[in-house]
């Protein structure tokens, strides 16, 4: 790849396989604790954030929240670190997307991953017109409000996390 200043550029994936490989379970940060509680909480790696996007079937979504509920049920703890799972999967998509331009013919569905409130992450791969030619085609109706443009009726699609046992 070219790079800058005589550097060698990274590609995504090798930047999302730079990340910490290690899921971490850490008890909620104190600071944390007065909107979640107390327990534990899970800091997935970026394996286990790509595993919970790919298990999203075709005509369902998800959130950051969704994913790290889901992570919070595998590893048996309170919580799931949304931030984390946010971040990583916003590589996750620059990775499927660069795969995908390499010929790559199944990707991680990185279009289903939603912002809070079912908006469009338009700072995925190929902004607006690639996440709406994806989630149309998988029966999604997009809506636009204001400068924002969201899924209609998202919440009836959203994956829905195992329940925690306690």
């Amino acid at each position: 790849m070219g790079g800058h200043g005589g550097q060698v550029m990274k590609t995504w994936r090798e930047k999302l396989l730079s990340l910490p490989q290690d899921t971490r379970i850490i008890p909620i940060p104190p600071k944390m604790r007065g909107r979640l509680g107390e327990g534990m909480m899970v800091v997935p790696s970026a394996r286990a954030v790509e595993a919970a996007l790919r298990t999203i079937r075709r005509g369902r979504l998800a959130t950051a929240r969704e994913i790290a509920q889901t992570l919070a049920g595998q590893y048996e703890t309170t919580v799931g670190c949304v931030v984390t799972t946010g971040i990583v999967a916003a590589i996750i998509a620059q990775a499927a997307d660069e795969e995908e331009r390499m010929g790559a013919k199944r990707i991680t569905p990185y279009w289903r991953m939603l912002k809070q409130d079912g908006e469009l992450n338009l700072k995925y791969p190929g902004g607006l017109a690639n996440l709406r030619t994806r989630l149309e085609a998988e029966g999604h109706i997009i809506v636009e409000r204001g400068r924002r443009f969201f899924i209609e009726d998202y919440a009836k699609r959203l994956i829905k996390p195992p329940r925690r046992r306690i």
